[in-house]
């Protein structure tokens, strides 16, 4: 992923005016109350003054040097124009640095020196070449402090495009999952509705495609909802099953033991439907006489489990018969849930094949 670019035009100069007012007054007092402290004499309320005001060339190089350490990042050995580059910036600001506090201490000689003031240029070179190491250092804080909120600037980008992508990825997946129908499953209803016509069942075929109709429709319908309370989600599995039950007839049984207290907690949008579907694919549709399905919610502590068993074949020692369908339950539970879930396909009994979710316990109420 490519970091953002921040422009350093982002830097307020409020913060830059604040930090560096700070400094100044920093400076200032220390001079003041140390050089009174040693009964010095001088025109202090002066010498305050200048002290703050000397720090004003710093200040208004700052958004230079920050930009200079945008584009040359001095943690890079390439170009190789990069360290002169800084250095020249560096010498300059030094020079503009010391011109300007040489000037202000000859326009108002703050220490009430009675002796004439050294020649402008001799001083100025003076304070230049004594201050070398000062200049190097302070440049040095600024480009550390740029980096630093540069780095945690593009932390903070990249955290929000990796969550923006994320739901992105979410929501693809949310979608294809509402897309994929069951090919068979689609063939099998309206052949069971054409059945149902041919022995002038009228009722049944209409409740069926009926049913058929309204299964699909809140298939496709668009929801950005991840979560739905779990009587929700029953509540469009049991119009899934009831499509399969006059498939079926008297060959599909259904048990359902979900306590009310959890009709409210949320659960993965489409998650029952996708695990109710596999469990007939893969064991009520291989059986002539049909079989059970069963569903079971609980919760333990922190952790909502749904089971669904049901009779059929059981699976083979590789786990091979899992099928797409518990494939893409298990993907969208990685995505919403990281490693905070538990997910598990197997044997119970001979004849009888279970699966289960286990997921943090949140109550749809309770947000």
């Amino acid at each position: 992923m490519a970091a953002k670019p921040i422009n350093a035009n982002s830097h307020s100069w409020r913060w830059i005016t604040s930090i560096w007012l700070g400094f100044g007054l920093v400076d200032a007092l220390q001079t003041v109350f140390v050089m009174r402290a040693e009964g010095m004499h001088h025109a202090w309320a002066k010498l305050f003054a200048v002290t703050v005001a000397s720090w004003l060339p710093w200040a208004l190089a700052t958004p230079l040097v920050m930009r200079l350490g945008d584009l040359f990042p001095p943690i890079k050995l390439r170009p190789i124009a990069t360290w002169p580059i800084h250095l020249a910036a560096c010498s300059a600001i030094g020079l503009a640095f010391t011109a300007w506090t040489t000037w202000l201490h000859l326009m108002f000689n703050p220490y009430a020196d009675p002796a004439p003031y050294p020649a402008f240029t001799h001083a100025w070179i003076n304070r230049f070449t004594s201050g070398i190491l000062a200049s190097l250092v302070l440049y040095a804080a600024i480009l550390a402090v740029n980096y630093a909120l540069q780095s945690r600037a593009r932390l903070a980008w990249q955290q929000t495009e990796t969550a923006r992508l994320s739901e992105q990825l979410l929501k693809a997946q949310l979608d294809a999952l509402r897309r994929q129908i069951e090919p068979h499953f689609l063939f099998n209803s309206l052949n069971a509705i054409a059945g149902l016509v041919r022995e002038q069942r009228s009722e049944d075929a209409v409740s069926m495609l009926a049913g058929l109709s309204d299964f699909l429709r809140r298939v496709l319908q668009e929801s950005s909802r991840q979560e739905v309370p779990l009587r929700e989600e029953m509540e469009f599995t049991q119009k899934y099953l009831d499509i399969q039950k006059v498939r079926f007839a008297d060959k599909l049984e259904l048990s359902v033991d979900i306590p009310g207290e959890l009709l409210e907690a949320l659960v993965p949008t489409l998650i029952l439907q996708p695990m109710v579907e596999n469990a007939i694919k893969h064991g009520i549709a291989k059986r002539a006489q049909g079989g059970a399905i069963r569903i079971v919610a609980s919760r333990v502590g922190n952790k909502l489990t749904l089971r669904v068993s049901n009779d059929g074949p059981s699976l083979v020692a590789n786990g091979a018969s899992k099928g797409i369908g518990i494939s893409n339950i298990k993907t969208r539970l990685t995505s919403l849930y990281g490693d905070k879930f538990e997910l598990t396909l197997e044997n119970r009994k001979p004849g009888e094949v279970e699966a289960s979710i286990s997921v943090p316990y949140v109550c749809g109420e309770s947000r």
